[in-house]
């Protein structure tokens, strides 16, 4: 039978904060390991070039292929957890990350690690998007932004700790322990999740979309790929290929699931008009966030000279605001909406952008914790609010499929981050060069000039902002159009 289209898809079992406690220990542990071990590897790279007598080139799809594997199976989350529920699927891919972990420290070259990253990729790709819905159906209905708040640490934190405990392990043990680090952490998080995580109920599903599963790995990878090597030259081969094939595979998987009654990404769910102004705003945020948590590291590395661990140490103000302000942004979210929350968090942002283009090379390191930390306190208050607005926004019964979506576009939008801001931080540099700048000053000037693009933004995220309204409340919860869900075929 069909499962009723009304039907209140958050666990009955969970009253309070405190009886989900568990769970969401178990699932934010999981989440942090996954979520970390994405930047800790870029560290590494220069031991790995040579320990495997590789280049730089080669070892890069260390990185590389982790990502585009993430990318390519974060569609397919959703149904995988409607078909088989949210904790078998969370779990499998823990122990899928965590096996993939193992085999990483085990590599005897850098054939053996691309391939092991991969099949971490696989794993951990599901990871985020599987947590951010099975806690949203948990969460009690008047705490939802305090229990989303709580587990949006996790994807804060980790990004910025990561270059600082890779960053000590490559210098005082060696590369091979940002791997094994993750075994006894997978562990964990699976006999915890196993004990702790309750069986929410599953949604009915169709048969699988087997030419949307097919399309959307190729759609968004090859986007996140294209976009990527477009930091290196937007007219490159390698950036047109994957611009084009993943241009052509999107447009096919966007008619595909338009057409199919239960398909695997609900793009119909862009009816809603506060989903679609929330996600809009979301991407720009996003652009402005992680394109200045891109170029922080970068500068204290290439303009000041820090090392890998010095400069991750250098940005710890931030993933300190950020854990602060998480929290506090989620209680408010439940209080006031996501408009006043995000709007301030990006108000944060832009200031913190504005400081950063003023900071040159001769500036003492004491320069950077204001900025640092008001950064941080902007992504605590606005990252979290917008994913609940977006996720309440939606129809209730496809809070999985929503996810699934919002992590694949946030993949992209990281992507274009990266690579746009490369180019222009590239193009001021040679622009400086060319006017006889020295170097030291030209450097700054450049990352002055970057730093202000994200300015500008910023800025254009907070005017979207003002859009944002809070969801229309129902005896079932925010008022949106249901999407039927059909019978297992």
């Amino acid at each position: 039978m069909a499962l009723n289209e009304t039907s209140d898809i958050r666990s009955d079992q969970a009253t309070s904060i405190k009886g989900i406690i568990a769970p969401l220990l178990a699932i934010i542990v999981g989440m942090f390991m996954v979520i970390l071990d994405g930047t800790a590897m870029n560290v590494a790279l220069p031991g790995l070039v040579k320990d495997f007598d590789s280049k730089i080139s080669v070892v890069q799809w260390a990185v590389t292929g982790y990502a585009l594997a993430q990318a390519a199976v974060i569609p397919l989350a959703g149904w995988l957890s409607d078909r088989f529920g949210a904790k078998k699927v969370f779990l499998f891919s823990v122990i899928m990350f965590t096996v993939g972990s193992g085999l990483c420290a085990l590599a005897s070259g850098v054939e053996q690690l691309i391939a092991f990253r991969v099949l971490q990729g696989l794993g951990g790709g599901m990871v985020a998007p599987i947590a951010m819905a099975f806690v949203y159906r948990l969460s009690p209905r008047d705490k939802v932004g305090a229990v989303m708040g709580m587990i949006g640490i996790p994807m804060l934190l980790a990004p910025a700790l990561g270059p600082v405990l890779s960053g000590w392990l490559v210098d005082y043990a060696s590369w091979h322990w940002i791997f094994l680090i993750n075994l006894p952490v997978g562990v964990l998080a699976v006999f915890a999740g196993i004990r702790t995580m309750p069986n929410l109920e599953r949604q009915s599903v169709p048969a699988l979309d087997v030419l949307g599963m097919f399309l959307a790995p190729i759609a968004f990878a090859s986007i996140a790929y294209g976009v990527s090597e477009g930091g290196t030259s937007w007219t490159s081969a390698k950036t047109i290929t994957g611009l084009v094939v993943g241009g052509i595979a999107l447009i096919l998987f966007v008619i595909t699931e338009l057409r199919r009654k239960q398909p695997l990404l609900e793009l119909r769910v862009f009816r809603s008009a506060d989903f679609t102004r929330g996600i809009i705003v979301q991407w720009i945020t996003q652009i402005a966030l992680f394109g200045t948590m891109f170029l922080v590291p970068l500068f204290l590395q290439q303009g000041k000279g820090f090392s890998a661990f010095e400069s991750g140490l250098a940005v710890l103000p931030q993933a300190i605001a950020a854990g602060i302000f998480m929290p506090i942004g989620g209680r408010l979210f439940d209080r006031l909406g996501a408009r006043p929350v995000v709007i301030t968090g990006l108000v944060f942002v832009t200031s913190a952008a504005y400081l950063l283009s003023g900071i040159s090379a001769e500036d003492g390191s004491s320069a950077l914790i204001l900025p640092l930390a008001l950064l941080g306190a902007g992504m605590g208050l606005s990252m979290m609010p917008l994913n609940t607005h977006i996720i309440q926004a939606a129809p209730q019964n496809i809070v999985s499929r929503v996810t699934s979506l919002t992590n694949a576009a946030q993949q992209v939008m990281m992507s274009f981050a990266v690579a746009g801001l490369s180019t222009i931080l590239s193009e001021r540099m040679d622009l400086h060069m060319k006017e006889g700048v020295q170097p030291l000053h030209a450097l700054s000037s450049s990352f002055g000039d970057t730093f202000s693009v994200l300015v500008g933004i910023a800025i254009v995220g907070m005017i979207l902002s003002l859009m944002l309204k809070r969801p229309k409340k129902t005896s079932d919860g925010p008022e949106s159009k249901k999407v039927p869900v059909m019978a297992e075929q």
